[in-house]
C-alpha cells in the first residue's frame, strides 16, 4: 500500500534539482504550510522556528543548549540590530504584525532565491545574464536529444514541450530569452499571478489520467493514495471524498473542471504568514500593545529561535535583494 498524506493541496511537476530530468518531479504546494511540522507550542516551537527562519535555513543551524541561545540571540548588539533593522521597515523600533508577516514571506521565499541563483550559474552557458530556452534545453535535455533512442525518451520529450510551454509564458518580452526575474518564474510559477493558468493546466495534467479534461473523484484519490493490497481505507481518504463531493465539485457534476481545480489549489481564503505573524505578536507582545520591541523579541528567544541560533546574524544578513 502507498500512502501519501494530503499537506494542503498538490500541484503541478516543478523545480529542477539537477541539470537532468528526473523520472517523477515534485510537485510544488501552491498553498502550503509554512512548515511541514504540526504547529503544537504545548510540546515544542519547531514550527514556529521554521516559520521564522525558513524550513532550509533552520534546519542548518547547529543546536545550542537554551542559555546559549539567549546568550548569542540578547548579547550582540549586531543580531538584535540586524533583527530590527531588517523586519522593521519604518525604522520606528517596533515589530508590527504586517512587518512580521512580510518577514516571514522573505524568510520562506529564501531557498526560492537560492535555488534560481544556482540553476541560473549551470543554464546561463554563455554569460550574457540571460537563460535562453536553447540554453536551458541543451543543459537539460542535451543528452536525450543526442541519443536516438535513449531510455523512456517519450516521457522526456513530453517533460521538455511542457517546460517550453511554461517558458514560453515565462517569458514576458517573447524573445525566448529569460533574465533573471523570467527564469525565476519559470522555475518557481507558482510565485507569479501571470503563471498561475499553467499551474493550474500542469496539474489537470497530472492527475487527469483518462485525458478527458477534468478531475473526476478517483483520480482525485487515486493522486493522493494508492489502495493496491490493501481492503480498508484510511480516514483521511474518506474525509478527502467528502471534500470532494462537498466542496470541491462545485456545480455538483461528478468532476473538478478548470475553475474548480483552481479554486483547489489557489485558495484566496487562508493566509499561512499572516496567521504566524499574529500568533508571533500575540505570545510575544508583554505589554499587549500590538507591537514588539527588541526586549520583548529577546525575551521570547524560544518562540522565535530557540537553540537553533548559532547563524541567526548570517540568516539575516543574506540576500539583500528581498
Amino acid at each position: 500500500m502507498e500512502l501519501r498524506p494530503l499537506v494542503m493541496c498538490f500541484a503541478l511537476c516543478v523545480v529542477y534539482a539537477t541539470s537532468k530530468p528526473t523520472e517523477k518531479k515534485e510537485r510544488v504546494h501552491l498553498d502550503e504550510p509554512l512548515s511541514n511540522i504540526d504547529h503544537d507550542d504545548v510540546e515544542n516551537f519547531d514550527y514556529d522556528h521554521e516559520a521564522f527562519l525558513g524550513q532550509e535555513e533552520a534546519k542548518t543551524f547547529d543546536q545550542l543548549t537554551p542559555e546559549e541561545s539567549k546568550e548569542r540571540l540578547g548579547s550582540s548588539k549586531v543580531h538584535l540590530s540586524m533583527l530590527v533593522e531588517r523586519i522593521d521597515e519604518d525604522k520606528d523600533g517596533f515589530v508590527t504584525v504586517e512587518e512580521m508577516k512580510n518577514w516571514i514571506k522573505h524568510a520562506q521565499k529564501r531557498w526560492i532565491y537560492d535555488d534560481v541563483d544556482r540553476q541560473w550559474k549551470s543554464h546561463d552557458l554563455n554569460g550574457d545574464e540571460a537563460v535562453s530556452w536553447e540554453e536551458y534545453k541543451n543543459a537539460t535535455y542535451g543528452y536525450i536529444l543526442d541519443d536516438p533512442d535513449p531510455d523512456d525518451g517519450f516521457s522526456y520529450r513530453q517533460m521538455m514541450d511542457r517546460d517550453e510551454r511554461r517558458f514560453k509564458m515565462a517569458d514576458q518580452d517573447n524573445d525566448m530569452k529569460a533574465n533573471k526575474e523570467e527564469f525565476t518564474a519559470f522555475l518557481h510559477p507558482e510565485e507569479y499571478d501571470h503563471m498561475k493558468d499553467i499551474v493550474v493546466l500542469e496539474t489537470m495534467e497530472d492527475i487527469d489520467k483518462n485525458g478527458d479534461g477534468f478531475i473526476d473523484l478517483d483520480e482525485y484519490i487515486g493522486d493522493m493514495y494508492n489502495q493496491e493490497g490493501d481492503s480498508t481505507e484510511p480516514e483521511w481518504v474518506k474525509t478527502e471524498r467528502e471534500q470532494f463531493t462537498e466542496f470541491r465539485d462545485k456545480n455538483k457534476d461528478g468532476k473538478m473542471d478548470k475553475e474548480e481545480t483552481r479554486d483547489w489549489i489557489l485558495p484566496n481564503d487562508y493566509d499561512h504568514a499572516d496567521a504566524e505573524a499574529k500568533h508571533l505578536v500575540y505570545e510575544s507582545d508583554a505589554d499587549k500593545d500590538g507591537l514588539l520591541t527588541k526586549a520583548e523579541i529577546v525575551d521570547k528567544y524560544d518562540l522565535f529561535v530557540g537553540s537553533q541560533a548559532t547563524d541567526f546574524g548570517e540568516a539575516l544578513t543574506r540576500h539583500d535583494e528581498f
